[in-house]
């Protein structure tokens, strides 16, 4: 099966597109044909930026008009490389909202705009069953992890939100949020002039701020037991508020947090060797202070997989969906069974 994996997160960094051709047999032998990363541009990285806060009107136009917008990266990327159509589209879409707590999450990016500008049948929408369930909705790529990444202890990957995944001694995997990373360093690198902190070089030109540094170790979050995950919701309630009272420069906000960041994730990976991907697996700093702190060997692989892996597990739930497979472990979610989600917008055709 030929699966056509779409990833957006919250770091805003684009559209990342995965083509896999998939062994029909066994998942677990797969093939990248082809990757890639569209850069948002200003009018897309602005009007995601700021959905959390507009009308449900303009939050609905938004849904469709996101959704018309990746079929069309869709098509332009097929025809740019030479591809054949895929059997599938697995999109994850762009988070706007996830409060599990309250019982509900959405991921804006329509999958019936999508199927519909690209002919193709469409998977979207991964979350939201398992939130019904009463689970957190997140993650779910530690399927894919267990499956595809199985030979590392555990799994991390560093996005808005750094993810951990692994096997507890009993066989079951577990994940959850770690800490929110390029969400909080994106932005203050914007406040800088910069897109991104390239190579943590901004940071590493900071000064630790240990009142900082204690005041984000006390945060409530660090103490939950799991399953939990982070939200967009919980930086703007309690991170940015506990950053903003210290009034300090953005080096040093930098260079705190990446310390903070580099603590929790040894923590939470012990003694496990640790295969890390995502785009702060490029940050240069955080990955030195990371090894800095960790207890077990740390992995990062080929670029391919560093930048693609979530788009590629992705195409998988997208393929186990179909075959009517287990694509989100509740050992992971806290849902009360394992289940196959996502939703299924069957392409238009001519009758």
């Amino acid at each position: 099966m030929r699966v056509l994996g779409l990833m957006s997160g919250t770091s805003l960094d684009g559209l990342d597109l995965a083509y896999v051709d998939f062994d029909d047999r066994n998942p677990a032998v797969y093939r990248i044909v082809e990757a890639e990363t569209v850069p948002y541009p200003p009018e897309w990285r602005k009007r995601l930026s700021e959905a959390f806060h507009i009308s449900g009107d303009d939050l609905i136009r938004l849904h469709a008009d996101y959704g018309n917008w990746l079929g069309r990266q869709v098509n332009a990327f097929l025809e740019r490389h030479g591809l054949p159509r895929p059997d599938l589209i697995a999109s994850h879409g762009h988070t706007v909202f996830h409060r599990p707590d309250l019982g509900y999450t959405w991921q804006i990016g329509s999958g019936a705009h999508i199927a519909a500008v690209t002919g193709i049948d469409t998977v979207a929408d991964f979350r939201i069953q398992d939130v019904a369930m009463g689970g957190q909705g997140a993650p779910l790529v530690p399927v894919g992890d267990k499956l595809l990444f199985g030979n590392y202890e555990s799994c991390l990957n560093i996005g808005g939100f750094a993810n951990i995944s692994y096997d507890t001694p009993e066989g079951k995997r577990i994940a959850y949020d770690v800490v929110p990373v390029n969400i909080l360093l994106n932005r203050y690198a914007r406040i800088a002039g910069k897109p991104y902190d390239e190579g943590g070089r901004l940071a590493a030109s900071g000064r630790l701020i240990p009142e900082l540094m204690r005041a984000l170790e006390d945060l409530p979050y660090y103490s939950r037991p799991v399953p939990k995950s982070l939200g967009r919701e919980d930086v703007e309630a309690h991170y940015l508020p506990l950053i903003e009272k210290y009034g300090l420069s953005v080096p040093d906000i930098l260079r705190t947090l990446t310390e903070h960041t580099a603590l929790r994730i040894a923590r939470a990976a012990g003694r496990r060797s640790m295969l890390v991907t995502g785009g702060g697996a490029f940050n240069d700093y955080l990955m030195e202070r990371i090894r800095r702190y960790a207890r077990g060997p740390v992995t990062v692989p080929d670029p391919q997989t560093v930048m693609f892996k979530e788009a590629l597990i992705f195409a998988l739930l997208g393929y186990l969906q179909r075959k009517g497979a287990v694509n989100v472990l509740g050992s992971v979610t806290g849902a009360p069974l394992d289940h196959s989600a996502g939703v299924f917008y069957s392409a238009p055709r001519r009758a």
